[in-house]
């Protein structure tokens, strides 16, 4: 199984009632498909960067699954054909995750390599002088 997110933008034109309906939809739709979620995150309506189909803001949803890939190519199929869905996108996070932990892997390899730095060595004192003012 694989980790997916998927950030879903309804239309504002909806009630909150019925954006919560269609969120719960496509829940069912992961779930029916052997999916688990993760997380699942209502961020609520929020303005949006640059106007889509003339709308200003949407109803932003963010599901975390871990699933099966046919389970969530359904729910794209299904957010595709909805009128109500703006915007959708969903993205493999568990690559991005594996090559976050070996970069992490390879700093920590790296740094027990190289040998400590040396401690810097303290200021000398001023001499309590102060410098020379120049004469004409």
């Amino acid at each position: 199984m694989r980790l997916y997110d998927i950030v879903v933008l309804l239309t504002p034109d909806l009630s909150e009632d019925e954006a919560a309906k269609l969120t719960a939809d496509y829940r069912k739709i992961l779930t029916d498909g052997g999916a688990e979620l993760v997380r699942d995150e209502s961020w609520g309506r929020r303005k949006l960067a640059y106007s889509i189909e003339r709308k200003r803001d949407a109803y932003y949803h963010h599901f975390q699954v871990r699933s099966e890939p046919a389970a969530v190519a359904e729910t794209e199929r299904r957010l595709k054909l909805s009128d109500q869905v703006l915007r959708h996108l969903a993205v493999r996070a568990d690559e991005e995750l594996k090559r976050a932990a070996k970069a992490a892997e390879r700093q920590k390899k790296k740094a027990a390599r190289r040998p400590p730095r040396p401690m810097p060595a303290p200021a000398p004192e001023a001499a309590g002088t102060a410098p020379a003012e120049r004469s004409e």
